[in-house]
């Protein structure tokens, strides 16, 4: 049986907001079944709650930020919900000091290992999957994403970016989640950026937490970090947003994600229109699926 899990105890870490440069503590505590992932703005008055779902993302300009109906905001959630995605933990109370997820070195990496050090906790009921049964697409000018059926979970992804350093990499890519490790194919891979772009993201309050130690910069001509950890890392990172956007859908897809050029906002146009489209697709029990669509990584617990 593929059951639902949450963690076996609470874990905390403190870290900045890539974008509002606020320091913030975050908090992950375990969840009932059925409960989804739920962040908590424990700073605030009365501890105030939204939980990820498709329709509480309210921007989705160079992050996903979700909103609640009293205009209660957390943002950048895509690398810790890919992060839960990828390890398959379906139900948690996300608790944070500050309105922003904090950024640590840019990747999934760093909650892998929270999730990890707290232990997975199996719960008393089943997995359910997003079964999709014919093509759901969302289209923004030349940017497009789709979803179509297929026996597992795929992600793939292509980017194009015109400069020297991303063109010398792979930007073409599909993983396979139903075979293939989730830590070790996606969840290194950082965020990247533009030098050229910095003065209007800090126009727009944007970008103010980032440096080398947590995003991948390149100026015009080269990467400005030692290294890259993968040789298609731009391309990778693409894939470990799209998990994260895909998951506030609240349960794993069984089909195929394709994206071309797409960002947050296309992403979550995409999961929306799968709100829309019913006929499209159909929720199934992890109990009637002869084989795990996806494969999910077990827990070891640090000491």
């Amino acid at each position: 049986m593929q059951a639902q899990r949450t963690l076996k105890s609470s874990i905390r870490t403190t870290g900045i907001g890539l974008h509002s440069g606020k320091k913030v503590e975050l908090i992950l505590t375990p969840a009932p079944a059925d409960t989804g992932i739920i962040f908590v703005r424990s700073d605030l008055a009365g501890s105030p709650s939204v939980k990820a779902t498709p329709t509480n993302v309210g921007d989705a300009v160079l992050n996903t930020t979700l909103i609640n109906s009293d205009g209660v905001k957390v943002s950048t959630i895509e690398h810790l919900m890919s992060a839960l995605a990828g390890m398959g933990v379906d139900n948690l109370f996300v608790s944070l000091t500050a309105e922003e997820v904090p950024i640590m070195d840019g990747s999934a990496s760093p909650f892998l290992y929270l999730i990890q050090s707290a232990g997975i906790e199996e719960q008393n009921s089943y997995k359910k999957f997003i079964k999709i049964k014919r093509k759901i697409e969302v289209r923004k000018g030349d940017i497009y994403a789709f979803l179509e059926p297929s026996d597992g979970f795929k992600v793939a992804f292509e980017i194009d970016f015109q400069h020297p350093a991303v063109i010398d990499t792979q930007q073409v890519m599909e993983v396979d989640l139903s075979q293939e490790s989730y830590s070790s194919t996606i969840a290194r891979a950082r965020t990247f950026g533009f030098m050229k772009d910095v003065e209007m993201m800090r126009s727009k309050n944007l970008g103010l937490g980032g440096n080398l130690g947590n995003a991948v910069v390149l100026d015009d001509y080269r990467v400005l970090n030692d290294n890259l950890r993968y040789d298609d890392e731009f391309v990778t990172h693409k894939i470990l947003d799209a998990v994260g956007d895909l998951y506030t859908l609240g349960h794993g897809i069984m089909g195929r994600f394709y994206g071309y050029k797409s960002g947050h906002a296309v992403n979550n146009l995409l999961v929306r229109q799968v709100l829309r489209e019913q006929d499209a697709w159909e929720l199934v029990s992890a109990e009637t699926q002869k084989e795990p669509p996806i494969s999910y990584q077990t827990a070891l617990v640090f000491n």
